[in-house]
């Protein structure tokens, strides 16, 4: 996963914002802000979406 072009800087990112996503959410629903950790869980679904589009057409090429 080395970030030598844009697919591997999108995996990358992706990847950042699945574990920055994750650790909100949990954090948010420990505070009992349950709508923010809703929007943080449904963040972390389309980060962690993203990533395998990039997985799979990485392996395509």
């Amino acid at each position: 996963m080395e970030p030598r072009g844009a697919l591997g800087l999108r995996m990358v990112l992706a990847t950042f914002g699945l574990v920055v996503c994750v650790f909100i959410a949990i954090t948010a629903y420990a505070a009992g802000l349950f709508v923010a950790a809703t929007v943080a869980t449904v963040l972390a679904i389309v980060a962690a979406a993203d990533f395998v589009t990039m997985v799979r057409r990485r392996a395509g090429r």
